[in-house]
């Protein structure tokens, strides 16, 4: 009788062990994880499975012995019967052979092993096949030994079959499939090997399961594994991970977990054991992999703990509230101390920013700046200077990365507005509000825009106040604080027309707005120009601070003679479709409103126009309105689009050069502040405030004595910086304490 055995069975047992024995067959071996073969049993046309013990020799034993059990046993070529006789003649051998009978019959014959696949591997040097077939073969047939060459086997030439094998060994299971048919066709004597139909079904089920991956039909791919065993072996470990991966996308990730389990538990090739850990990694859950890691052989693990660290923190980082364990963050800490690598530091500055750690949040992005500067790490540390208060080196960091990206110009506007919205209002250098009010303009940002208002009124600034109020307003008409900080700031003027202006449109929305006490109409509304900040200088080396948006604001103009009729003033429309007149008269309108960002627009539609005058008047005009804006470099060009008379020319550079003095001297260049001051005495006598500056920059450039010189001309007009100023020139020439 036959001892072979079915090679679904056998082949479970190759290379490091069998995954799992056909489900028709009702067994299983050992290492079947419990979950594992729970899940298999759990789909269709699924059967009892019996422990079966891995050694082949044990598991050929114990089939037979399940068959002489009558428990039922897989289809192998001892039948019952024969089985049953066998036993039957044990004991009347035994008794003949002690009465000195003949011997027993001799036993049948082994069966010989199929060899015509393991030499045709290696006809071909396919190593990696040539092994796994005699892995097989010795599962199957565990008292043969390998012929020491395979290629010199004796085998009949069929050249038709070597060619169904080459077929096969190419992946064209279709053409082997159409060669077995057509050939028996034509021989219905002729049967193909029996271990090429079972590698070819075997190879087409692994197909049809790689494919049902490959399209996320994860079901199906659980169906064909458990009706496929001889596939979920440690020689074809991606089937194995396919598995794995359908159970967890299938929300059995616990069974996906012993999936990889078995694989770091059987099989032995180390890139295998490593790659598995690696898709583990990319699917399971922190917890749910932590006990796959206990299975590490040497240290094989330890690169993929350090990517594994680096992988949850960026999973962290990306779903707010999620949490690292305090050994993957440990780890990740010394690597970035260790290897000094910027990604590092940015993946523990975003963690710590995300739980509310600002102070190593602040750190760690430092570090990551100090390595490689990026927009990354300056947003970062933008975030995490604003979160601890410090707002005014948070927006210095983000000003040179603003442009770089959307995130980038919102974190700082962000910077912006936080700054100037700090309480106390600080003293903000004149240079540093001018690129806030340019970038605020430019990206039209409510927040900074109504901040700058605020910020304004703080240094006592009503009209630059109301501007950037109605510039907020302009951009989102409901944005109540603005209208309040409108309201308040026209009432301070003695605005009651626009007030009650802005009471009316509020009505019913805002209930500060409308409890706005109602101005004496016995009050003219005051039309001065606003005044230079009264701040207080305690000692020669504190900049002079200004107010929010410009140093100088021009706010009541002469109007050009050649401007006539502007008595109409409709506003509600753009100037796109204006003739450059019309346009002309808009930006004069808009000024009178206080309006010069519009202006500025308007006058530039004035500046097409074919007539000398009245680009003279636009280019005049839109110089004006960038003043009153506080950007003085685009007053200067302006003012250069078209020929001015004599006196505006001069009224323009008086304005353009008293603003760069201001701006000079708070970036500390104290010579340059001096050199416009020069430039602007010689087209009109300085002002008191001008003198104070000059004397200040004196300080600054240790000439106290020139300083206290015209500090005491200016004091005796009683102006009470100048006295200030005075005294400190003194304490510079060690005249006088600080006492």
């Amino acid at each position: 009788m036959s001892m072979k055995l079915p090679l679904v069975l056998l082949t479970a047992t190759l290379i490091g062990g069998g995954f799992a024995a056909s489900l028709r067959d009702k067994v299983s071996l050992p290492s079947l994880p419990a979950n594992v073969a729970a899940a298999v049993r759990s789909e269709p046309e699924r059967v009892a499975q019996q422990a079966v013990p891995a050694d082949p020799r044990a598991l050929a034993q114990r089939i037979l012995t399940v068959q002489a059990e009558g428990q039922g046993a897989p289809d192998t070529a001892v039948p019952p019967a024969a089985m049953q006789e066998q036993a039957q003649l044990q004991p009347k051998t035994r008794e003949t052979d002690q009465a000195g009978d003949p011997a027993p019959p001799a036993a049948e014959p082994k069966p010989e092993p199929d060899l015509s696949a393991l030499r045709y591997f290696a006809a071909r040097g396919d190593n990696a096949r040539l092994q796994a077939e005699i892995a097989r073969l010795r599962a199957l047939y565990p008292d043969w030994t390998p012929p020491a060459n395979p290629l010199e086997i004796p085998m009949g030439r069929d050249e038709r079959l070597e060619e169904v094998w080459r077929q096969y060994a190419e992946g064209r299971y279709s053409e082997v499939r159409k060669a077995i048919a057509e050939r028996q066709a034509m021989d219905r004597t002729w049967q193909p090997p029996q271990d090429l139909l079972e590698r070819l079904n075997l190879a087409e089920n692994r197909v049809r399961l790689i494919n049902a991956s490959d399209l996320k039909q994860y079901q199906t791919v659980i169906t064909l594994a458990a009706e496929a065993p001889a596939l979920r072996t440690c020689s074809d470990v991606d089937v194995l991970w396919r598995l794995a991966e359908a159970f967890t996308r299938t929300d059995r990730e616990t069974r996906g977990v012993d999936v990889y389990r078995y694989v770091l538990e059987n099989c032995t090739v180390e890139q295998q054991r490593v790659a598995t850990v690696q898709k583990a990694a990319a699917l399971l859950s922190s917890s749910s992999l932590t006990p796959l890691l206990a299975l590490e052989r040497e240290k094989e693990f330890e690169p993929i703990r350090n990517d594994l660290a680096r992988r949850l923190v960026a999973a962290a980082n990306e779903t707010p509230g999620s949490d690292v364990a305090p050994d993957y963050l440990e780890r990740l800490r010394r690597m970035a101390e260790a290897e000094g690598k910027a990604s590092d530091a940015l993946l523990l500055g975003w963690y710590a920013l995300r739980h509310d750690e600002a102070r190593q949040a602040e750190q760690w992005f430092s570090k990551a700046g100090q390595i490689e500067k990026s927009v990354s790490a300056s947003q970062g540390l933008a975030l995490s200077l604003l979160k601890s208060g410090q707002a005014a080196r948070a927006e210095d960091v983000m000003y040179p990365w603003r442009d770089s990206s959307e995130e980038a110009s919102a974190t700082y506007l962000a910077a912006t507005a936080n700054l100037l919205a700090s309480d106390p209002s600080p003293q903000i250098a004149t240079e540093i509000l001018q690129r806030i009010a340019r970038t605020a303009l430019q990206a039209k940002y409510v927040p900074t825009a109504q901040q700058l208002g605020w910020y304004a009124r703080a240094f006592n600034q009503p009209h630059t106040a109301a501007r950037w109020f109605e510039t907020a307003l302009q951009w989102k008409a409901d944005d109540e604080p603005s209208a309040y900080g409108l309201a308040i700031t026209r009432q301070q003027l003695n605005d009651r027309a626009g007030t009650e202006a802005i009471r009316a449109a509020w009505a019913g929305r805002s209930r500060r707005i409308a409890d706005l006490g109602i101005i004496s109409a016995a009050q003219p509304p005051q039309v001065a120009s606003e005044p230079v900040p009264q701040s207080g200088k305690g000692d020669a080396t504190r900049s002079r601070q200004t107010n929010a948006a410009a140093s100088v604001v021009v706010s009541r103009q002469p109007r050009p003679t050649t401007s006539a009729g502007r008595t109409m003033c409709d506003v509600r429309s753009g100037v796109e479709n204006l003739s450059p007149q019309a346009a002309l008269q808009r930006g004069w309108c808009l000024m009178d409103l206080n309006r010069p960002l519009e202006a500025a627009d308007a006058f530039q539609a004035a500046l097409g126009s074919s007539v000398q005058a009245t680009r003279e008047d636009a280019a005049y005009g839109q110089s004006l309105a960038y003043l009153r804006l506080g950007l003085t470099d685009k007053a200067a060009v302006a003012a250069t689009k078209a020929p001015q008379s004599m006196q505006r020319s001069s009224e323009l550079q008086v304005a353009i050069l008293a603003n760069r003095a201001n701006l000079a001297f708070d970036a500390g260049r104290y010579r340059e502040a001096l050199i416009y001051l020069d430039q602007r005495a010689l087209l009109q006598p300085e002002t008191t405030d001008l003198l104070v500056l000059r004397g200040y920059a004196f300080i600054n450039l240790n000439r106290a004595g020139d300083a206290m010189r015209i500090f005491e001309a200016v004091a005796e007009t009683g102006n009470r910086d100048a006295a200030r100023g005075l005294r400190d020139a003194r304490v510079a020439l060690g005249l006088e304490t600080t006492d």
